[in-house]
């Protein structure tokens, strides 16, 4: 049965990821990771493509942060994905490492979840062209944090499962995402095969650029963004946690 499958697949990301959070030394954690997935991408059922082998660039100690998150103006949005398809998020927060910052998601759908995706200098060359994931808690992928932050650790970017195959439907780094810097941190280009057509998704990404509202990412500045707001004075919508 597909349901129950893929319940299994979801249950082996939702642990890999408690034992990430739980380990004392981040680089074993980021090598039990790539174990784990190696083999969840070479036989398991629900893989985005059977037989794939996820390559990765070394692990690199300075590209993991604890980023403050501020809270931010509420914005509903529709992430284009990268079959046409759009995917109800809302803008909540702003999570500030180093000298840049990048907008945290809310997926607005049963049960919620933070979505953190990117695009950065490697992407369309090393990396996949239409961006990574580093955050997508409604499917696991949780690297922890403590009272008023999260964990960025960029070697655990990984690839949407479009990155893979064209059958699936995947939503896509939105332009205030769109890094000016190289992340030679995470998972690498898929090798060989499968991959949805990077010249499509280039085309919806320059559409994208040209409807930019404001600037996002500058070179050794922070990000240009609403003030926070207190989180007094939000109302938590009905039914989230």
């Amino acid at each position: 049965m597909d349901e129950l499958i893929l319940l299994d697949w979801k249950r082996q990301i939702f642990a890999l990821y408690a034992e990430v959070r739980a380990a004392d030394d981040p680089e074993s954690a980021w090598q039990r990771w790539c174990t784990i997935r190696a083999g969840l991408y070479r036989t398991h059922p629900q893989s985005p493509r059977v037989g794939g082998e996820p390559a990765y660039f070394p692990y690199d100690p300075e590209l993991r942060f604890e980023a403050s998150v501020e809270q931010v103006q509420p914005a509903p949005l529709e992430i284009e994905g990268s079959g046409g398809s759009t995917t109800r998020f809302r803008r909540f927060g702003l999570a500030r490492f180093s000298d840049t910052a990048v907008d945290l998601y809310w997926l607005e759908a049963y049960g919620g979840g933070v979505f953190l995706p990117f695009r950065d200098e490697t992407s369309g060359h090393e990396t996949y062209g239409a961006g990574r994931y580093l955050l997508d808690t409604v499917k696991g992928a949780d690297l922890g944090g403590g009272d008023g932050t999260l964990v960025l650790d960029f070697n655990f970017a990984f690839n949407p499962s479009c990155a893979w195959s064209d059958a699936w439907a995947c939503p896509l780094a939105p332009p205030a995402n769109w890094l000016a810097r190289r992340i030679e941190a995470g998972e690498l280009n898929p090798r060989s095969g499968g991959r949805v057509s990077y010249t499509r998704l280039a085309l919806r990404s320059d559409l994208l650029e040209a409807s930019r509202p404001r600037p996002h990412v500058f070179r050794g500045r922070p990000h240009e963004h609403p003030e926070p707001l207190l989180l007094e004075n939000v109302r938590r919508p009905a039914g989230r946690p």
